[in-house]
């Protein structure tokens, strides 16, 4: 099972949001990432896990 990791520009554009939003979520901790050497990165299955997770909350 391998999972691609994507950096904050790329994430942003997969959420289409600006990479400031996606940054200050990440910082915030309510986006799943991680950071390497200062920059932040983010596996794609976290990602679509946290998005099933949210339609899971609003639908509630």
């Amino acid at each position: 099972m391998t999972s691609e990791i994507m950096t904050i520009k790329e994430v942003a554009t997969y959420l289409k949001l600006k990479e400031k939003t996606a940054y200050r979520l990440a910082a915030e901790g309510k986006l799943p990432g991680f950071k390497v050497g200062g920059s932040w990165r983010f596996k794609q299955d976290d990602i679509e896990q946290w998005i099933e997770n949210k339609k899971v909350n609003v639908s509630q």
